[in-house]
């Protein structure tokens, strides 16, 4: 009995062992075609909106992008993609602190005269539904596409310090959101329900005009209160 405990015991360390590190692809992901926007160590591949350099709120430590609201103010802004993209499923972790808000944007047209990456791109929302101040509209939660669908039916974030799973799909404007496996929304993006949702939006006001106009774009991790983590950052193109 005790070798057959001590072999389960070294096979479970075995498997562990083998498990695949944060931040890495596999041979399989990698003959997909899938590429890592975020290798571990670095934000090579990355910059703050309307910058040339990433702001010192953004740092790595311990394999994460991490958003530290206690740096300076100057140090601050959205964290954007030097690449664009239009058909894709991108996949990435995310957790947040106590309180905390962020979002992920997508088709992002970036161009001074857009002085915020939400100008013109929709937003899957990052949030503690809990307790951050913006968890009073259901389309507000965590997994919504901001301010346009879903609801706490869908909402179901893991509780806060741990990772939550990100999937999201953009094929020839398609639009498909996942969290942690659940599936928080799915339309077209310039379809008469898309319109209609624009339309009893804030999207709706003349500041926004040009808000999901262009199904390509860069990617944005979003500054927000709170401190934020983000690891796994991976993208195919479709």
């Amino acid at each position: 009995m005790k070798k057959v405990v001590v072999y389960s015991l070294l096979a479970l360390i075995g498997s562990a062992a083998l498990a695949q590190k944060p931040n890495t692809l596999t041979k399989k992901e990698r003959s997909e075609g899938w590429k890592l926007l975020f290798d571990g160590k670095t934000t090579t591949g990355w910059h703050t909106y309307l910058r040339d350099t990433v702001g010192s709120k953004w740092q790595v430590k311990d394999g994460a992008i991490v958003f530290d609201p206690t740096q300076p103010a100057a140090g601050g802004g959205d964290l954007v993609t030097n690449d664009s993209y239009e058909n894709f499923e991108l996949r990435l972790e995310w957790k947040i602190s106590k309180g905390g808000n962020s979002g992920i944007i997508f088709d992002i047209q970036e161009d001074p005269k857009y002085g915020a990456t939400y100008l013109t791109g929709p937003e899957m929302q990052v949030l503690d539904n809990k307790d951050a101040d913006d968890n009073k509209k259901q389309n507000h939660l965590a997994g919504c596409l901001y301010d346009l669908a879903g609801d706490s039916s869908v909402s179901k974030p893991h509780p806060v310090g741990e990772w939550n799973q990100v999937r999201i799909v953009q094929n020839k404007g398609h639009l498909t959101f996942w969290l942690n496996g659940v599936q928080t929304f799915d339309g077209q993006i310039g379809s008469d329900q898309w319109n209609q949702m624009v339309a009893g939006s804030k999207f709706s006001k003349k500041a926004f005009s040009d808000f999901a106009k262009v199904a390509k774009g860069k990617i944005a991790l979003q500054q927000h209160p709170g401190s934020s983590e983000w690891r796994n950052i991976k993208i195919r193109p479709l």
